[in-house]
């Protein structure tokens, strides 16, 4: 008896445990809401402004992507999208495709940030706990110490901030909210920066209050609707990718479907704009449903997969979050495209009689050359070199939103060169790519990590890639005899001159800021350590591997095997460039450009022919550069910028004065010479991009990017990257405009200041607090009470200036650091215990 009553002792307090644990233990007070809060009107502006720059992609800390509200009715969830170490691949959570109501996300994990428990007086939604913590209880993010073993050279009191960092942890309940809170007191929102304004506060609890509406039905109707100035020109592309326009030319009607596969499977990341110039922006989507009705999407993992139904209709879908730079990709559906696509699919014939294929790409071994085979290479080639600027965007700046790992497959700076259409012999010649097919396979995703892993680089993929690269070798020494391709190989673009839309820039330049990247048209920087030349075959497997291949929810035998094959596709590139060097220093180059390996243990299979170019220096990378930049039509308007230190220029000294452009010029190509103490020292994977706004007084400021290009021996491990890196000599690009989606650091400096600000670059001494005041003086660190301000101008700077193409930055790679009242004044009083 006495057993059993004390049994029930044991089973009450144990459920009294559990009832106490779930209760929620802190609630915001609120009052009664007199005004009307609108979320079009006075919501959605502060998150854009606030929460959109860290909560808008993959990403984002607990998933909750604030662009939408959407994306903040599904909420936040423990899952962690980017997960190196999973074996599994996990269930896509895939905003507008994986579910569509509310009660779908709380099925799969998702938690509200919005709802409140039903208490008078006061609210415990986590939007509300997490925005009042920082604004009323802990608005210094320095000045509470997370980790009190973590200090400066000077034990200053400072902490760090990285929402990305694995470590951090997502609440699913107000009992974790409150352990989290107590334990991370500097964690309230906006993470690490300062908190929202008195007047943005008031607005977002009044509108939670009041039920953390959306907008209306008829809003959202309004929003995501087709409007009239783009329902015609929506129709004409319906009705070529989807309706039987040519009743009476069968033949051509497959050829249109066809057509339209391959289309979508290039463009479905595109933002589809059909103006060139306005603020609406359209996905291509494959639905259940045709055209006229509502929307079904195909929610396939990815725009290749069998989608399970007889019939796919190609349909646009009007794009209603908010417009992010780093997967705002823009792509223009106009009538010249319209034309070009006439002229390249459907107007010539084919290889093969057009035959509309039923099946798709097989899961284990993805084969476009085969898929397509039908439609010429040549088409499909032209198509690429058209919206080359854009395929190379969509792996160098795609919507996986962060990728270290992926991306450390490249270096810091390249240029990227494309063989002609006319010269690339692997079109040219109808017979090469289907007898080697099998060689060309890609390695797809698989669930069982281990064998992918095995299957790929130990037996058929890595062996595939070696015997291809030997057949385009015998093809091109066959075809050449003695001397291989001359300049005239290497694609020059199209100007409007050729009777077609012009193309993009037949150069490029690659920028990678550690766990970003970005590409831009032209040559800018100085010349770069290694390029790429890039032939049909290339380009496509690339963007099948990274973009069209790659599964963001994919195991760690999948990002494994796509990490391997884009190492042998770089190796490619890098080797058909050296095809054009001279035959005696090819092998030397690519030992450079390998940390000394022997070329004989990597797919390193250059041509065994002498180079067709003409060489009369001993720097035939710079010369052969140079030779192509002038031969590139004036319309592209190609040309170095003054980074670029012709052949026998050395990095100048700082001038003496500061007294026109050209002493400005020369100031910042001192600053920017590898062993520059200031990238020597700051040499953190957080610090590598900057903006710089210089303030000109009585006339228009101006912005340049501080692109900061870490050195590696070489690039072909994907793990300890740290110890193929050598800070010593690191060296810097200053480039005029924005460069990146993710700003590492902002500067803002007077016109005048600007000789002191570049001599603290080129002398900096992070042990020197003197040093460390001075750069506070220039930087906005991210605990500066007007950090928003400053936030502010550069983020509408940059929106003016590229009003079509430009889009939120995203703040979560922001200098780690922050540095509040308490920190500067430390520093203030050791500079002056100290002396400069």
């Amino acid at each position: 008896m006495k057993r059993s009553v004390l049994l029930l002792v044991v089973v009450a307090l144990s459920l009294v445990g559990c009832v106490s644990k779930n209760e929620p233990t802190k609630f915001i007070p609120v009052t009664v809401v007199t005004d009307p809060v609108d979320y079009t009107r006075d919501i959605k502006p502060i998150l854009n402004k606030r929460c959109v720059v860290c909560h808008s992609c993959y990403n984002s800390p607990c998933q909750l992507k604030l662009s939408s509200f959407q994306g903040l009715d599904r909420g936040a969830t423990k899952k962690k999208v980017y997960n190196a170490t999973r074996l599994r691949t996990m269930d896509p959570t895939r905003l507008f495709v994986d579910a569509d109501t509310t009660e779908g996300w709380r099925k799969k994990g998702f938690t509200s940030v919005t709802q409140s428990s039903d208490i008078a007086g006061g609210s415990d939604s986590f939007l509300l706990r997490f925005i009042f913590h920082k604004t009323d209880e802990h608005p210094q993010s320095a000045q509470h110490l997370e980790n009190p073993e973590y200090k400066d050279f000077f034990n200053a009191p400072v902490n760090t901030f990285s929402p990305e960092e694995e470590d951090l942890t997502c609440s699913a309940t107000s009992i974790e909210v409150d352990e989290y809170l107590k334990k991370h007191p500097n964690r309230g929102m906006p993470y690490g920066f300062p908190p929202l304004s008195e007047l943005e506060f008031k607005k977002i609890r009044d509108w939670l209050v009041l039920g953390a509406h959306g907008p209306s039905p008829e809003e959202s109707d309004i929003n995501s609707y087709i409007i009239p100035d783009d329902r015609a020109v929506v129709q004409q592309w319906e009705s070529l990718l989807n309706g039987e326009i040519y009743p009476q030319n069968p033949e051509r009607d497959v050829k249109r479907m066809m057509t339209a596969r391959y289309l979508f499977e290039h463009l479905f990341l595109a933002h589809i704009s059909f103006d060139r110039t306005g603020d609406r922006f359209y996905e291509l989507v494959r639905s259940e449903t045709p055209p006229g009705v509502p929307i079904k999407i195909i929610g396939t993992i990815r725009p290749y997969d069998d989608p399970g139904t007889e019939q796919v209709y190609y349909r646009f879908r009007r794009i209603t979050s908010t417009i992010v730079h780093k997967t705002h990709m823009v792509f223009e559906f106009d009538a010249s495209f319209k034309k070009r696509v006439e002229e390249l699919f459907l107007d010539p014939p084919w290889l093969n009689e057009p035959v509309l294929l039923a099946e798709y790409h097989d899961p284990d071994d993805l084969n476009p050359f085969e898929v397509f085979k039908q439609i010429p290479p040549k088409s499909r080639y032209n198509f690429m070199l058209d919206n080359i600027h854009y395929i190379i965007m969509t792996f160098i700046r795609g919507p996986v939103c962060k990728g270290q790992i992926a991306l450390n497959v490249v270096r810091d700076h390249f240029w990227l060169l494309f063989i002609d259409p006319e010269h690339d012999l692997t079109v040219t010649n109808p017979d090469f790519l289907p007898a080697n097919f099998e060689h060309l396979e890609i390695p797809s995703d698989q669930n069982y990590w281990y064998r992918l892993l095995w299957r790929w680089y130990f037996m058929k993929h890595h062996s595939y890639v070696g015997k291809y690269v030997e057949a385009r070798r015998l093809l091109y020494e066959d075809f050449y005899g003695s001397k291989g391709p001359d300049l005239n190989a290497i694609w020059k673009g199209r100007t409007a001159a050729d009777g077609i839309p012009a193309s993009a820039s037949p150069v490029l330049t690659v920028f990678r800021h550690f766990n970003s990247a970005s590409v831009h048209q032209g040559t800018l920087g100085g010349l770069p350590r290694t390029m790429w030349v890039m032939d049909y075959p290339v380009v496509e497997r690339i963007y099948y591997a990274l973009v069209a291949g790659f599964n963001v929810f994919g195991n760690r035998g999948h990002q494994v095997a796509t990490r391997l094959y884009m190492d042998g596709l770089r190796q490619e590139s890098e080797t058909y460039f050296l095809d054009f060097m001279p035959q005696n220093v090819r092998d030397e180059m690519m030992k450079d450009w390998y940390g000394d390996i022997n070329p004989e243990s990597i797919d390193y299979k250059p041509l065994r022919i002498a180079s067709g170019h003409n060489y009369s220096t001993g720097d035939p990378k710079r010369e052969l550069v140079e030779a192509f930049v002038a031969s590139i039509p004036d319309g592209f308007k190609v040309g170095f910028d003054y980074n670029y230190l012709p052949d026998g220029q050395e990095y100048p000294d700082l001038p003496d004065s500061f007294e026109n452009v050209d002493d400005y010029i020369q100031g910042f190509l001192a600053v920017s010479e590898p062993g520059s103490r200031f990238f020597k020292q700051v040499k953190e994977h957080g610090a590598n991009v900057a903006f710089i706004r210089i303030v000109v007084p009585g006339g228009e400021d101006v912005v340049v990017s501080m692109v900061v290009n870490r050195w590696h021996k070489d690039v072909r491990t994907m793990i300890n990257e740290e110890e193929k890196l050598d800070s010593t000599k690191d060296q810097a690009d200053f480039i005029n405009g924005y460069i990146s989606s993710y700003p590492n650091y902002f500067f803002v400096v007077k016109y005048t200041e600007l000789p002191d600000f570049l001599a603290l670059l080129k002398d900096f001494d992070r042990e020197n607090p003197c040093h460390v005041m001075r750069f506070l003086k220039y930087g906005i660190n991210r605990e500066r009470t007007d950090f928003w301000e400053h936030y502010d101008w550069f983020q509408e700077d940059f929106l003016n200036m590229f009003p079509h193409t430009g889009g939120i930055f995203d703040l979560n790679r922001y200098y780690q650091m922050a540095v509040g009242s308490q920190g500067r004044q430390f520093y203030e009083e050791k500079c002056q215990e100290t002396g400069p």
